[in-house]
C-alpha cells in the first residue's frame, strides 16, 4: 500500500489542461446549456446512456464529458442507471438485434417527457455495421429519435453542443 501511495506522489498530476480555445468553448456552450437546463426542468438534466451495439468508441467520449476536465455536472448534467429517472437517452451504437428489447423497455420505461438523442454514426443510420443479420441499423429503427449527434466518435465539446441543441429545441 505505501508503495502504491509513494508512486502516486512521485507521478503526481498527469492529467494535461484542455487547449484555452477549447475551455473557452466548452465554457461557453456549457453555460447556455446551464440556462437552458434550468429553464426546461428547472433542475438538473438526468441522462440515461444505452450502448445498443456499439464498439465503445461513443462510450469512452460519453465518459470524458463526465471527466474532471469537461466536468458536464457543474453544467447541471447527471447520470443515472435506472431510466425511471431519466429526463434524456443517449443512446449509442447501431441497434443489434439482441439489444433491440432492452432498448424498447429501457424508453418504455423512461418518464414522458423524454429526449432521446442518437450520438455517433453507428446510432445515427448503423455506420459501418449499417443493417444486417446482427444489427437493426441506427436507433431511430427501433424508438424516435429526437435528435442525432453526429461524429466517429463524437468529441465531448461536441456532446455538450448536441445536448444544448436538443434541450432549447424543447424550449421554443
Amino acid at each position: 500500500m505505501l508503495r502504491i501511495l509513494h508512486q502516486i506522489f512521485r507521478t503526481g498530476v498527469v492529467t494535461e489542461p484542455l487547449p484555452e480555445q477549447v475551455e473557452a468553448e466548452v465554457i461557453m456552450v456549457g453555460k447556455r446549456l446551464e440556462e437552458a437546463i434550468r429553464k426546461r426542468f428547472s433542475r438538473s438534466l438526468v441522462i440515461r446512456e444505452v450502448d445498443a451495439g456499439s464498439c465503445n468508441g461513443c462510450e469512452l467520449e460519453i465518459i470524458a464529458m463526465n471527466n474532471p476536465i469537461y466536468n458536464c455536472e457543474r453544467f447541471g448534467i447527471s447520470f443515472t442507471a435506472s431510466p425511471r429517472f431519466a429526463d434524456m437517452l443517449l443512446v449509442t451504437g447501431p441497434v443489434s438485434h439482441n439489444m433491440e428489447i432492452a432498448l424498447k423497455r429501457t424508453y418504455d420505461a423512461t418518464p414522458d417527457p423524454k429526449l432521446v438523442v442518437a450520438v455517433g454514426d453507428c446510432g445515427i443510420n448503423g455506420g459501418i455495421f449499417g443493417e444486417s443479420y446482427a444489427s437493426r441499423g441506427g436507433v431511430g429503427s427501433v424508438i424516435p429519435v429526437d435528435a442525432v449527434i453526429p461524429g466517429c466518435p463524437p468529441a465531448p465539446a461536441d456532446l455538450l453542443a448536441g445536448i444544448l441543441a436538443v434541450v432549447t429545441a424543447g424550449n421554443q
